[in-house]
C-alpha cells in the first residue's frame, strides 16, 4: 500500500491494509513489527547516534528473522522500494544493492528488475 507515493512501513499499516495485502488461504500473518514500530522505523522525536541506530537495527533484524510475515514483507519491500527503516530484515540500501540478501532471509528467489 502506498500513500502519496511514500511507502508505508508494515508496522504502520492498518489491520485492514495488512489483510488486503498479505492474506494467504484465509489467514493473515501479523507482522511482528506492529508491536514496536519505532524499532523498525526509528524514533520520531529524537536523533539517534550511529551506535544507537546500529543497535536498534540489529534488534529489528532479529525480530524480522522470526516474523510470520517475513516473506510477504520482503515482497512488499521490493515492490515499494522503501527509503528508510528495516524491511524483512534489510535496510533500503541493502534491498537496492543486494536483492539476494532478501532472498537469503526469506527463502524466496528474487527476480532482477527488467532493463
Amino acid at each position: 500500500m502506498v500513500r502519496s507515493d511514500v511507502p508505508i512501513h508494515p508496522s504502520c499499516l492498518s489491520l485492514a491494509e495488512v489483510e488486503a495485502l498479505w492474506q494467504v488461504d484465509g489467514d493473515t500473518p501479523l507482522p511482528e513489527c506492529t508491536y514496536d514500530p519505532e524499532l523498525h522505523t526509528g524514533p520520531r522525536a529524537t536523533i539517534e547516534t550511529a551506535a544507537e541506530r546500529a543497535a536498534r537495527e540489529h534488534v529489528a533484524r532479529e525480530v524480522c528473522a522470526t516474523c510470520p510475515a517475513l516473506v510477504q514483507c520482503g515482497l512488499y519491500a521490493l515492490k515499494v522500494r522503501p527509503a528508510s527503516g528495516i524491511w524483512a530484515g534489510s535496510t533500503p540500501a541493502e534491498l537496492a544493492e543486494d536483492h539476494t540478501a532478501l532472498s537469503r532471509r526469506t527463502g524466496v528467489p528474487v527476480l532482477e528488475a527488467a532493463s
